[in-house]
């Protein structure tokens, strides 16, 4: 048998098509054509992977099978050293191919960007109006980075960001920055968290600049639970609703025109 047939048989044998195989080896089906058909060879590192994947030895792959002698005895000492076929590596092999590259894009488009792009695989980037891949960039995106005017991803930028890291003009993850900001760790104009710092903060322990409200709150007006440390207001406790009132008006006195907006953020959640 020649590399080709080779090949070609243990591919078959672990159930791979051509384009299967080449995706798991990263190159093209028509080279892996040209290497079954016996018109080019694989370099040295893509056959130390080919006998990794189909599980046999670079002896087997290499030997030249016109030396053989056609006997039974000569074709069993050629065989490859193969374990029984595995059923999870079957499905599994395939699979994990069509993810590493997987690509989808739509033909329409809008101003030249696709309506959705789906890319995923190493250094690559999804930009579409609709953006799914390791990379996302468009109008709606999900990624492990993720950029968009709505984005999903561990690191999310855009005007409502979600992710483990979030930054946006709306943001809400583990750690948060943004105009508004809800997280665990979030800093902001508003922002709410566990640990939450801004003009104006809320959370189990709040540092605003003009006002906070949590367990622990410190700033210009503070209104804590357990301990509050204010410069112009301080409540110990929870308001009653005949004293919000009191202190939303403080709030919005001590607030500059251009962030009242801020300022009614805070007090409806106060």
């Amino acid at each position: 048998m020649t590399f080709g047939d080779k090949l070609s048989k243990l591919r078959k044998d672990q159930n791979l098509t051509q384009e299967q195989f080449a995706s798991l080896l990263g190159v093209s089906r028509q080279s892996v054509s040209k290497w079954e058909s016996n018109t080019a060879y694989p370099e040295t590192e893509k056959l130390i992977r080919i006998s990794t994947i189909l599980n046999c030895s670079l002896d087997y792959l290499l030997k030249d099978g016109a030396a053989l002698v056609a006997d039974e005895s000569s074709t069993a000492s050629a065989a490859p050293t193969q374990s029984p076929p595995n059923a999870a590596r079957t499905v599994l092999l395939p699979m994990y191919g069509m993810l590493y590259n997987f690509e989808r894009k739509s033909s329409r488009t809008i101003r030249g960007i696709p309506l959705y792009h789906i890319n995923i695989g190493p250094g690559r980037v999804a930009h579409g109006i609709i953006a799914i891949g390791l990379v996302a960039r468009g109008l709606i995106s999900f990624g492990l980075i993720s950029m968009g005017l709505l984005s999903f991803g561990v690191v999310s930028l855009g005007l409502l960001a979600i992710g483990t890291l979030a930054l946006g003009l709306c943001s809400l993850g583990a750690i948060s920055v943004g105009v508004l900001a809800l997280g665990s760790v979030a800093f902001g104009i508003v922002s709410f968290g566990a640990c939450s710092i801004g003009i104006f903060a809320g959370g189990a322990a709040a540092y605003g600049h003009i006002a906070a409200s949590g367990d622990y709150a410190e700033a210009q007006i503070a209104i804590g639970r357990s301990e509050a440390y204010g410069s112009v207001c301080q409540w110990l406790g929870k308001p009653m609703h005949e004293d919000l009132a009191c202190i939303r008006q403080l709030v919005h006195n001590h607030t500059p025109p251009i962030l009242q907006w801020a300022a009614a953020i805070f007090n409806f959640f106060l």
